[in-house]
């Protein structure tokens, strides 16, 4: 049993660009009471200084290795996507300058991520700068802006998924050893990012045969946990995992119909 979190003694860059997307609705979103300002954003821009600062500085990364440093291509694509966003709130404020600032310093992350994360080798995106692993949280690039989905790298990048993280209908985090061994359970929120890769591609009828059988690993209640074990199909880790149930909300409005196609529409 793995005792204690070692987080809060890491370097975890994507943070950065976490926060202000969880921001950004607030100058965006009208509903809201009390939009977002430029006090707000010059708030945030401290924030895009750290980003900056940091995208192509090792840390440990989503997963929090504890023993090890790299430059993971998640975190520099979050970094990436809170200058781009800065870009956008900046522009929607009318502060033209800043705009153009967030812009040039998101392109020059993008541009360069995008040429050394990129393995022509594996013929994908992999986990960090120069290295051969592959990482189910590189299938969020496209869902924060930074490739399209239709991007030939992205497409190769979900086929070689496929064919290394995938165990049955449950994929893993990374295949490779970690501070702790061989992983012997499946992170369940891999398999709603890889779903929602499918969705893109067009690959439906596989989309929704894997997230038919995601819910069968909820409790009484619905609740999901962090993990399922390979060889049990017994859940494990946090238990209710928010990360897990955030992942089958969103998946399962994406697979959704509308109310409007299912009354109006064939």
């Amino acid at each position: 049993m793995r005792i204690g979190n070692a987080a809060a003694e890491q370097a975890q860059h994507d943070t950065y660009g976490s926060i202000i997307l969880a921001a950004m609705p607030m100058f965006f979103d009208r509903r809201l009471p009390r939009p977002g300002d430029a006090g707000l954003f010059h708030l945030l821009e401290r924030l895009g200084v750290f980003a900056e600062q940091s995208a192509f500085k090792p840390d440990a990364g989503i997963w929090e290795y504890r023993g090890r440093m790299r430059v993971h291509t998640h975190s520099v694509a979050m970094c990436w996507a809170g200058c781009n966003r800065l870009a956008a709130i900046a522009q929607h404020l009318g502060m033209k300058d800043r705009a153009i600032h967030w812009s040039d310093v998101a392109n020059k992350i993008q541009s360069r991520l995008l040429e050394q994360a990129w393995n022509e080798k594996r013929g994908a995106f992999t986990a960090a700068i120069g290295v051969d692993e592959l990482d189910a949280s590189v299938l969020l690039l496209p869902e924060i802006g930074l490739v399209e989905a239709g991007d030939p790298r992205f497409v190769s990048t979900v086929d070689a998924i496929e064919r290394e993280l995938l165990r049955g209908k449950h994929v893993m985090r990374y295949a490779s050893e970690d501070d702790f061994g061989l992983a012997e359970s499946a992170f369940v929120i891999c398999r709603f990012w890889l779903i929602d890769a499918w969705w893109k591609l067009d690959r439906r009828e596989k989309a929704r045969d894997m997230f038919d059988d995601a819910l069968r690993y909820r409790n009484r209640y619905g609740l999901l946990a962090e993990d399922v074990h390979l060889q049990t199909s017994e859940s494990c880790g946090n238990f209710p995992q928010t990360y897990s149930m955030a992942g089958l909300i969103l998946t399962a409005m994406r697979l959704s119909r509308s109310w409007e196609d299912r009354y109006w529409h064939d």
